[in-house]
């Protein structure tokens, strides 16, 4: 059995929650929503909690396969327009009636430099009203995945969002404070009731919903519980009904723990280490002669090879991961390419042969920068990591954070070896290509690009496979563009996740490859 370790926050959080009644919610994860506004932060806990109470107009269905949402039916009217339907007698959870120009309102806002979405707004192109249930996106080239684009564009009411002085994204990582971040009035299922940052969101069904609820949950309370024991504990003791995240060395004693059951799934998500390339000096290091080692790949090619990365799965991971050399949360990304997903071989003497080669042989200092309630074991992972660096001579400093402040560190850039964890519903690699692996520039390109990476070359082949329509010439494309990226090392890829659910063995809940809890799919039997 699990050992129960209290603490205030979680005492306080279940203390007001409702006690055990059928349609009651209760669940928890080690982390908590960034903020309520839905374009600020593109972080999947966060849009997954949003994603109660906004919706856009596409959405995805239980096989990730995109259907209607707030827009009943659309054309490509040519390569570079597209025409969408909305869906009539839709109000917000204020009253207010959802209407074009809502559409219009949200794809703008969301291409706001504050928005960490910018890139998806800028690919849908500029809407136009045409009238109040329709609306036209004109695109300056064309989009071979524009409707999985839309699919990560949240709508907003436009009305509210003026009434509130929230028409511009909260600045997250300048920690500006708005009335959008503790309060959200969307068109879906369920409405934001209240919103205590780290202690407990509430949140209850919204009756005059358009769409028909698949499960009986009429009430949300979500409590973040950090530690892994006491999340645990409260499933067991029947004190919460589902956990987003049970430890991976936990679910052997889980499976044949009474009163509760796994729901297992894999992630597409993978976990990579990022390396500043960009500056000649780093920020957070001792180095001889002052440079900066990760601009030259033979050192990242050396930390790369020194990953043990089967020890991490076996130990570390308790199997519950897919180690990989790729660069996308799934393989589809890279057509299933072998030779793209194959990794680097574990070579102590290679990587140390590298190292001298570089001028490192005694090693040098850095800082890695991780976060501690984001990812499967991400501090754990980056305290494995450093053990394997320390036979390069190369001593690293974990600095494990939450995420609340995590997030904001990175975002300035302000790191030199960080941990990310990149997915979601989109397996095509542009989604990948444009946020993350870019050179940093306008309308968020590269915005996720942290170590400053410039590669010319990657850089015009992702930019034409985005605008290609061709279905094959884009697939070589991609595929050119991925073993550039490779070659040189821009990042050290770990694994893909897989991702258990732990849940009361009354919840049925759908497990969906991008980790995403759709409460009004889940059913709590009496």
């Amino acid at each position: 059995m699990f050992k129960f370790i209290t603490s205030s926050a979680l005492v306080a959080a279940l203390a007001f929650a409702p006690q055990a009644f059928a349609q009651t919610l209760r669940w928890a994860s080690q982390g908590d929503p960034q903020t309520m506004d839905p374009h600020s932060q593109n972080e999947s806990m966060t849009n997954m909690m949003n994603g109660q109470v906004y919706e856009k107009l596409v959405t995805r269905d239980k096989t990730l396969a995109i259907v209607p949402a707030l827009a009943t039916e659309w054309q490509q009217v040519s390569p570079t327009l597209w025409r969408f339907k909305l869906r009539p007698n839709v109000k917000f959870h204020d009253g207010t009636p959802f209407t074009a120009d809502d559409v219009v309102f949200s794809i703008e806002r969301s291409v706001a430099p504050t928005s960490t979405i910018n890139q998806y707004g800028a690919a849908v192109g500029k809407p136009r009203k045409v009238d109040d249930l329709t609306v036209e996106f004109q695109l300056a080239a064309p989009n071979p995945i524009f409707l999985q684009h839309l699919e990560t564009l949240w709508i907003m009411s436009k009305v509210w969002s003026e009434k509130n002085k929230v028409t511009k994204p909260l600045d997250f990582k300048n920690k500006e404070e708005s009335y959008a971040g503790l309060n959200a009035n969307g068109t879906g299922p369920y409405m934001l009731v209240s919103r205590a940052p780290g202690i407990k969101t509430v949140y209850k069904r919204y009756p005059a919903w358009w769409g028909k609820y698949e499960g009986n949950v009429q009430e949300i309370v979500y409590t973040p519980i950090g530690n892994d024991a006491t999340r645990l504990a409260a499933l067991v003791s029947g004190e919460i009904d589902f956990v987003l995240d049970p430890a991976p060395r936990d679910l052997a004693r889980l499976r044949n723990t009474a009163g509760v059951k796994i729901i297992d799934g894999p992630e597409n998500r993978i976990v990579f280490i990022g390396l500043d390339q960009s500056r000649d000096k780093l920020l957070y290091g001792n180095v001889p002669g002052d440079k900066n080692p990760f601009k030259d790949v033979r050192v990242r090619t050396a930390m790369y090879q020194a990953v043990d990365i089967e020890t991490i799965k076996t130990k570390l991971m308790n199997g519950q991961s897919y180690p990989t050399g790729g660069l996308t949360p799934s393989p589809l990304g890279s057509y299933n390419d072998p030779e793209i997903e194959k990794r680097l071989p574990y070579d102590l003497a290679a990587a140390r042969k590298l190292m001298a080669d570089a001028g490192y042989a005694d090693g040098f200092e850095v800082t890695l920068d991780c976060p501690n309630n984001r990812y499967i074991n991400d501090e754990e992972l980056c305290i494995a990591l450093a053990g394997m660096w320390a036979q390069l001579k190369i001593k690293v400093k974990v600095s494990a954070q939450p995420r609340a402040t995590y997030f904001p560190k990175i975002e300035k850039q302000d790191t030199s070896l960080y941990m990310l964890g990149w997915g979601g519903a989109i397996t095509d690699a542009e989604t990948t290509f444009t946020p993350v692996l870019r050179n940093r520039g306008e309308k968020g390109q590269g915005y996720w690009n942290f170590g400053g990476v410039k590669n010319d070359k990657f850089d015009a082949l992702a930019a034409q496979s985005s605008v290609e329509p061709d279905a094959k010439k884009r697939e070589a494309l991609i595929k050119a563009a991925m073993r550039e990226y490779k070659e040189q090392v821009h990042v050290i890829p770990l694994h893909r996740q897989v991702i258990p659910w732990a849940a009361r063995s009354n919840v049925s809940a759908v497990h969906r490859a991008d980790n995403w809890l759709e409460v009004q799919w889940v059913t709590i039997a009496k």
